[in-house]
């Protein structure tokens, strides 16, 4: 199974990005992540990165793909972004949304498991096969059929989230999906809010079709949030991830880590 990971990452309209991604891997396991920090300067840039160094130093410290083990992931970063807080200054009301995907390639399996409106898509055959289900008050209100999917996206209050790290008076909702089966030609993508919300699932869908490497579809992606984002729009970040088809070995190819790497 041969892979390329490519990442985007950029303030947009903000002054700062808080926004990060990271990856890691060994000779079986790949895990990537994306986390959307809140709370200022100082602050929801250092939940963020919290949120990362907890989740991709514990999962390698034991990487595995069971239920118990992607929830303790989050259930540890929620920890230490309440332990950050206590520092307190800018850092008191920091939070952040985290989706963290794992791939195991000996068996070609994927799991995810988030909190917040941070997303996980797995297309194939160009179309959205699996999504995350946002942790927010408009996802509440297409769930009780007040609202279509593209009413969502575009409501007042979409950016009102029921659930992020960073609480421990109330635990936050996490969300850990069924074991996928991951095949050649398969397509995660790892979003922040700052991706989907403006383009929506059927530009990303266009832009994939219209892309030939994970390279052009992050290029493609840029281009499209850059000219549909409304002014001061917020921070984006994408980490996309192939399943190449044409793989002549079974070896495992990571992008160079100055393309394929963890934000500052």
């Amino acid at each position: 199974m041969e892979i390329e990971i490519v990442t985007l990452s950029r303030q947009g309209g903000r002054t700062y990005n808080e926004d990060v991604h990271g990856h890691w891997h060994d000779e079986r396991y790949v895990a990537c992540l994306v986390a959307d920090g809140a709370g200022g300067h100082g602050g929801g840039d250092v939940a963020a990165a919290t949120v990362r160094a907890s989740m991709l130093g514990g999962f390698s410290a034991a990487p595995s793909m069971d239920e118990a083990v992607l929830r303790g992931l989050v259930e540890r970063a929620n920890l230490d972004v309440v332990a950050r807080q206590a520092e307190g200054g800018k850092l008191a009301g920091m939070r952040s949304t985290v989706v963290f995907a794992v791939i195991d390639l000996e068996h070609e399996g994927l799991a995810w498991v988030h909190s917040g409106d941070s997303r996980a898509y797995l297309f194939r055959g160009g179309a959205i096969v699996a999504r995350t289900t946002d942790h927010s008050l408009v996802q509440q209100m297409v769930a009780g059929g007040m609202l279509d999917e593209e009413g969502a996206r575009l409501h007042p209050q979409r950016n009102m989230l029921l659930s992020a790290l960073g609480s421990i008076e109330e635990a936050p909702d996490i969300a850990v999906s069924d074991r996928m089966r991951l095949m050649p030609g398969d397509v995660l993508l790892l979003c922040s809010d700052g991706v989907w919300e403006p383009l929506g699932d059927e530009c990303l869908v266009d832009t994939l079709h219209a892309s030939r490497t994970p390279s052009q579809w992050t290029e493609l992606l840029d281009a499209q949030i850059k000219a549909n984002a409304k002014p001061g729009h917020d921070n984006y970040t994408a980490l996309t991830l192939w399943v190449i088809e044409d793989a002549d070995d079974d070896m495992t190819r990571l992008l160079p880590e100055n393309v394929a790497s963890t934000a500052p």
